[in-house]
């Protein structure tokens, strides 16, 4: 049994293995072979999906597109070669100011 604090971890654990499954074996596997703009289109249209539900109040849908946001989200920084372990630092970094402060600090080059 997997706890909640860890679930995350655990997926994305998961998602990095099925990079050499095959695609006809597994969904993930088939995503990662699609490539980076493919992983990306697919968390978009979940991102709009979930707030398409939260601007519903749907609770039961944005619990399930939150799920399928987030394991996209994985399978994105995946096919990126970004770490999990890279984004929770960054979050943690983060937390060390105010979120109104760190957002001033930040440049965006898009």
């Amino acid at each position: 049994m997997i706890d909640n604090l860890s679930v995350i971890a655990e997926l994305a654990k998961r998602i990095s293995e099925r990079r050499i499954s095959s695609p006809d074996a597994s969904y993930t596997a088939r995503l990662l072979q699609e490539g980076i703009a493919k992983c990306a289109k697919k968390f978009g249209e979940e991102a709009v999906e979930l707030a398409l539900a939260a601007v519903l109040a749907n609770r039961p849908d944005i619990r399930s597109e939150a799920a399928d946001t987030l394991y996209h989200l994985l399978v994105l920084l995946e096919a990126s070669n970004v770490p999990l372990s890279d984004v929770l630092a960054e979050l943690a970094d983060r937390m060390k100011q105010s979120g109104l402060e760190e957002r001033a600090s930040r440049k965006r080059p898009y």
